[in-house]
């Protein structure tokens, strides 16, 4: 039962389904990369987008594991000329005297020394103009609103274009790269909050933001304050996009005003409560609005059922700290393609292949989970602020915000003993840990929907 979905149109489509082979829901990174693989082995790829590109999405910061997955799609060019290198990330604390930042070349493997900054727009669109030149069949504002994965053969969808036309396609294989949208999880009943960690989130681009000087001047800049904390990126058209990630009970404390009417406001507010990022906004002018989200963290029961995988977001999301987003949606693309090949042309590999899939974007997503979870604890910041290199520790922690989390096993057992570390500094102040503990559990317990 859980492989059925019914789509409910405002009217029924006549004409005979369209055919394919695999057909892609979602042109962000996730989609357009298991397009373009697709394609490139030989499949009759459809990829169906809801919006047109260019289109505002959020994410901006990369990972130097991303450089290799660009090379692979014959777009680390392009990427770079749209794009402001990061060698590292610069993390600001108000109790803390000096700042810390973390260089990518230290990690444990250092041959991805950097990364890059994008404007999603651009980079989003870059993609997906990179699969359609693969030979994917790209199809913009389009939306699908349901889809039978029991089809006898196959998998039915039902698509409504700009105009309120209807579509039905019917291809061997579906890959949900929907994102937050979450297009199968929801439709199934299966996408579940996370029971671990909640945050909430607001975001604007500046210009005239001063930025780090000399060869840190494209690092992304991390600000903890109160309640939670802020990210600051450079842009290569001299925009900055600064974002806060805040607790739940942040935003519920808000004074009450019309639905809409005051976000801009309490922006402003709350950038004022960290003055080390304030000061680095004070000649800057904000462009356009501010957009805000909430329940950023969850999950899906499954991801791959006999012809449909979830990749991406679509699957699972767990918060911007780390960046992680767009490399896991892109390395989930990767492994993904090869879980697709062996259903169709392998289907004796197809089980193994599952498996292998399964195991490695969940072990990914827990190990960054972890962190990011006790991101707000004064041990962890503590920890952050004040990195030791013993065991090389640090660098384990280097490769870990490089996206160094599917090939490097070595960086396993270190990233067990700052664990243990940690559980022991917390252990030596119960009153903080417990405080801060209690704080987390609200914060999990407390549900904002929408924050504009």
């Amino acid at each position: 039962m859980l492989d059925r979905i019914k789509s409910t149109p405002e009217s029924v489509t006549t004409s005979q389904p369209a055919t394919c082979d695999v057909l892609v829901v979602g042109g962000g990174p996730a989609g357009s990369t298991a397009a373009t693989l697709l394609a490139d082995r030989g499949y009759k790829v459809v990829l169906l987008e809801k919006d047109r590109h260019p289109r505002f999405h959020i994410g901006e910061s990369l990972l130097p594991f991303n450089l290799p997955l660009f090379e692979r799609l014959g777009v680390k060019d392009k990427v770079a000329s749209i794009g402001v290198i990061k060698y590292g990330a610069e993390f600001v604390s108000p109790h803390h005297e000096t700042t810390t930042t973390f260089q990518f070349a230290g990690a444990l493997d250092d041959r991805q020394p950097f990364a890059y900054q994008v404007r999603r727009s651009e980079f989003d669109e870059l993609l997906l103009r990179n699969a359609a030149a693969h030979g994917a069949e790209v199809h913009e504002n389009c939306r699908v609103t349901g889809a039978d994965l029991d089809d006898a053969d196959g998998v039915r969808v039902t698509v409504r274009d700009e105009t309120g036309a209807e579509r039905v396609w019917h291809s061997k294989f579906l890959v949900d790269a929907s994102g937050r949208d979450t297009l199968l999880a929801s439709q199934l009943g299966i996408k579940t909050r996370s029971q671990k960690h909640n945050s909430a989130a607001m975001f604007g681009h500046f210009r005239g933001a001063h930025r780090l000087e000399g060869r840190a001047h494209g690092n992304i800049s991390i600000f903890f304050f109160p309640h939670g904390w802020f990210w600051f990126i450079p842009l290569h058209d001299g925009t900055t996009s600064v974002g806060a990630v805040c607790k739940p009970q942040y935003f519920k404390s808000r004074p009450a005003r019309e639905k809409g009417s005051d976000l801009k406001q309490f922006y402003f507010d709350t950038i004022a409560l960290c003055p080390a990022l304030a000061h680095r906004l004070r000649d800057a002018t904000l462009e356009g609005g501010v957009t805000g989200t909430g329940n950023y963290s969850y999950k899906s029961d499954h991801m791959i059922g006999k012809r449909h995988i979830l990749i991406g977001d679509a699957f699972a999301f767990i918060d911007p700290m780390f960046s992680t987003g767009v490399y896991v949606a892109m390395s989930s693309a990767f492994m993904g393609a090869d879980v697709v090949d062996a259903a169709l042309r392998k289907p004796a590999e197809f089980a193994r292949a599952q498996r292998r899939f399964d195991r490695k974007i969940r072990s990914a997503i827990s190990l960054f989970s972890w962190y990011i979870h006790r991101m707000n604890m004064p041990t962890m910041r503590g920890m952050f602020m004040g990195p030791r290199n013993f065991f090389r520790i640090e660098q384990a922690m280097l490769s870990l915000l490089a996206g160094d989390v599917f090939v490097n096993r070595t960086i396993r057992m270190r990233l067990h003993v700052f664990k243990l570390i940690y559980y022991c500094m917390s252990a030596r102040r119960p009153a903080e840990s417990w405080a801060a503990m209690r704080g987390r559990l609200a914060g999990i317990r407390t549900t904002v929907t929408e924050t504009n």
